[in-house]
């Protein structure tokens, strides 16, 4: 059973990201905003939406561990895993707004979040301060980085008939295939997992973790076969920024953290590390190659063998 959930997960996660890709790039080129904003903002929250009803889900049945491990889990899964394969895949030119100011962004809220949990504990006042960082990030993308669609773009504006209400309800059911297509894939391979006998924190730290990326990794796949680069980094970076300031700022508000003591520190530096890693990895000819991409896949890889060795 538990692999015939696993196969209903991967199609509704496929199907998902295709209708969710289509119909968002398409949107963002009749409302005359760019891919990247696009990417950032909106593809960003709908495939951290996974993200958002595990870790409620954890914090609410008394595992804040678990919900922590999960957000930090799926960043480094996101920046190492994502654009790692995206770049195998198809080499990405990476925008110039994304080292000027989403990486430092995402480096910021991630130092943010070690601070945090200095004292061990989360506060519904440090949610707060999260949720009113998101607020913060959307607006600014809208306002710097809206700033309409390229020549290309608008020549495809000319040829695209979709009504925006169709648009829209294609976005809707595409983040509603990738929620259930997540949670079927988080099910059977715990499932798998726990019959093969793996620690439940092994559980967390990989299946969990990755199991909630899934979205952003289908996604990012739908968009190299249509050459959506702009998209695939916007995804990977604005989900991590999401998966901090919304996800757990939400998780936090709806239910404070007064002890959070699981969090292996080795995690925290490989999730601030790897944000470093691929900043510098892109700069130069903002572009993220084959072999850098393998490089950051091996990394992921290497992480994953040091948390199942763990004691």
């Amino acid at each position: 059973m538990d692999v015939i959930f696993l196969i209903i997960g991967l199609v509704g996660l496929y199907f998902g990201a295709e209708w969710l890709v289509n119909g968002s790039s398409q949107l963002a080129l009749k409302a005359g905003v760019s891919s990247l904003v696009i990417g950032l903002t909106v593809v960003a929250l709908g495939t951290s939406a996974p993200e958002l009803a595990v870790c409620l889900s954890l914090n609410f049945s008394g595992s804040a561990d678990a919900a922590i491990g999960n957000i930090v889990g799926s960043n480094i899964c996101n920046i190492l895993l994502i654009l790692g394969f995206s770049g195998v895949v198809m080499p990405l030119a990476i925008h110039r707004q994304v080292l000027r100011k989403e990486m430092p962004i995402l480096l910021i809220v991630s130092f943010l979040l070690v601070c945090m949990l200095v004292d061990q504990r989360l506060s519904r006042l440090e949610g707060c301060v999260l949720v009113v960082g998101i607020v913060l990030y959307i607006a600014s993308n809208f306002g710097f980085l809206g700033k309409g669609p390229s020549a290309v773009e608008v020549e495809q504006i000319n040829k695209n008939e979709r009504s925006f209400a169709y648009l829209f309800f294609l976005i809707i059911f595409g983040l509603g295939l990738l929620v259930v297509g997540a949670d079927f894939f988080q099910k059977g391979g715990i499932g798998i997992a726990k019959s093969l006998g793996v620690s439940e924190a092994v559980i967390g730290l990989t299946v969990l973790a990755f199991g909630t990326s899934l979205p952003e990794l289908a996604t990012s796949i739908v968009a190299c076969m249509k050459k959506q680069g702009d998209l695939i980094a916007g995804n990977a970076i604005g989900s991590s920024v999401f998966n901090i300031l919304a996800i757990l700022g939400i998780t936090i508000v709806a239910k404070p953290m007064p002890q959070v003591k699981g969090i292996d520190p080795v995690d925290l530096i490989f999730m601030v590390g790897s944000v470093f890693l691929v900043g510098a990895l892109m700069m130069g000819k903002l572009k993220l190659g084959r072999y850098k991409g393998g490089a950051m896949v091996g990394l992921y890889v290497l992480y994953v063998i040091l948390i199942v060795r763990r004691p």
